[in-house]
């Protein structure tokens, strides 16, 4: 049953930290009910608790891994149960560290679990949302990275992902077209120390080099890769989109940097 039938239904991986985070709280503040899946049950009950008592109704928090098929499918038919629809998929959710060591030095099982749950997530989600996405003419946006283009050294299961999940959107794009749209996000450097549970917070420090590596002349933020979130969901501005990578780097991809 849809208690509030006006708000469109948003499923976030990964949402209640960091980027996630971010991308939850301007989907609740735009109107949207949002489930929020993610893996650390401590950062999803906090943010849970901060939300004032109508927003609270229109946000479910559900802990589990998106690299566990059982996880996933509970999850959504919760978002079901409890929403009624889905109309936007968020496949946010990865090991954010790039680096993993040398190649030849790489363990397959750190390799496999990045790859798991990076791209494998992002199938996952996409495999048990779709039923109902189709029914909503609904829409995907995949967050990649713009490691997918560019690498420094030791990054390789990271960059594969990230690159894997590029492919994966155009694929979509192609198998579900007519019934929804599945676009993606390539952040560059977003700086999400604030904006982690308690426990782990940080206050930001960047340096004017730092600064000037981005064309815009500072790092990014959340919100910068949230807004372009509710783009790419809402058909009314983005709706002849589809099978798109969207970077989003403040132009840093663009400079040429010279070694002194």
């Amino acid at each position: 049953m849809i208690d509030h039938p006006d708000h469109k239904v948003a499923f976030v991986t990964g949402g209640a930290q960091g980027l996630g985070l971010g991308i939850t709280q301007h989907l609740l503040k735009s109107g949207w009910k949002v489930m929020m899946f993610d893996r650390d049950e401590e950062a999803g009950h906090e943010v849970m608790a901060a939300l004032d008592d109508e927003t609270r109704t229109r946000c479910l928090f559900f802990p589990g891994d998106v690299s566990n098929e059982k996880d996933v499918a509970i999850a959504v038919q919760r978002t079901i149960d409890r929403f009624g629809r889905i109309d936007g998929l968020v496949n946010n959710a990865g090991i954010a560290n790039p680096h993993s060591g040398s190649v030849e030095h790489l363990d397959w099982d750190d390799w496999q679990r990045v790859i798991n749950v990076n791209l494998g997530g992002v199938f996952l989600t996409t495999k048990h949302a779709t039923q109902h996405l189709r029914k909503t003419s609904g829409a995907i946006v995949n967050i990649t990275s713009t490691r997918a283009f560019q690498s420094e050294p030791d990054t390789e299961s990271y960059a594969a992902s990230k690159g894997g999940i590029v492919a994966l959107t155009h694929a979509l794009a192609v198998s579900l077209s007519g019934d929804v749209r599945v676009n993606a996000i390539a952040p560059g450097w977003i700086e999400v120390s604030d904006w982690q549970k308690q426990s782990n917070k940080s206050s930001p420090d960047h340096s004017e080099t730092d600064k000037s590596q981005h064309p815009v002349g500072r790092v990014g933020t959340p919100e910068d890769i949230a807004q372009a979130v509710s783009f790419l969901l809402d058909p009314a501005q983005s709706g002849f989109m589809t099978g798109e990578t969207i970077r989003i780097d403040g132009g840093m991809t663009h400079k040429m940097i010279y070694a002194e």
